[in-house]
């Protein structure tokens, strides 16, 4: 019996020197092992840690206030730390007696970079406000600022002297 090869199959194929190839079994399991691997590394890659993160955020704060201070004895003008919604933004006192943002690069406006939840400012007194204001002498009445993020929160406290420290419960 005489076998008849038409052209396009194996026998065609191989006698015109093209070769058709898939993948082996072997091939497709290692492939399939590797992208295992990489899911699971990506999936038990470690995550940021809520607490770091907002004492990250409170460390950053803090660096934030000494400058609101200097700034204000500099101008020889108040300005004011206010929390908004998803961040926070100075302000200064203008000539008719509100308060203005500054759109200034460092002391403009922030947003949150760690998921702040809540902010709570007290004063040694134990009275709450809704802003901060930096006077013209670094000493003023000691303030700790509270961030929350669920269940964590950390504190941002000023000595009454011009400087500031993050502390964890």
């Amino acid at each position: 019996m005489t076998r008849i090869s038409a052209p396009g199959n194996e026998a065609g194929v191989a006698r015109r020197g093209l070769r058709q190839r898939g993948f082996t079994l072997l091939e497709m399991l290692v492939v399939l092992l590797i992208a295992g691997l990489l899911l699971a590394v990506v999936g038990l890659a470690p995550t940021r840690n809520r607490s770091t993160d907002l004492t990250e955020e409170a460390q950053r704060l803090a660096a934030m206030f000494e400058s609101a201070l200097d700034e204000a004895q500099v101008r020889s003008a108040p300005i004011a730390w206010q929390p908004v919604g998803g961040g926070y933004r100075f302000l200064r006192r203008a000539t008719n007696g509100t308060w203005q943002p500054l759109a200034d690069s460092v002391l403009g406006a922030h947003r949150w970079e760690a998921d702040v939840t809540g902010v709570s400012i007290r004063y040694a007194d134990g009275a709450a406000v809704q802003r901060i204001v930096f006077g013209e002498e670094s000493i003023d009445a000691p303030v700790t600022v509270t961030l929350y993020s669920g269940a964590v929160h950390v504190r941002v406290i000023s000595t009454g002297i011009g400087s500031f420290g993050v502390r964890r419960p």
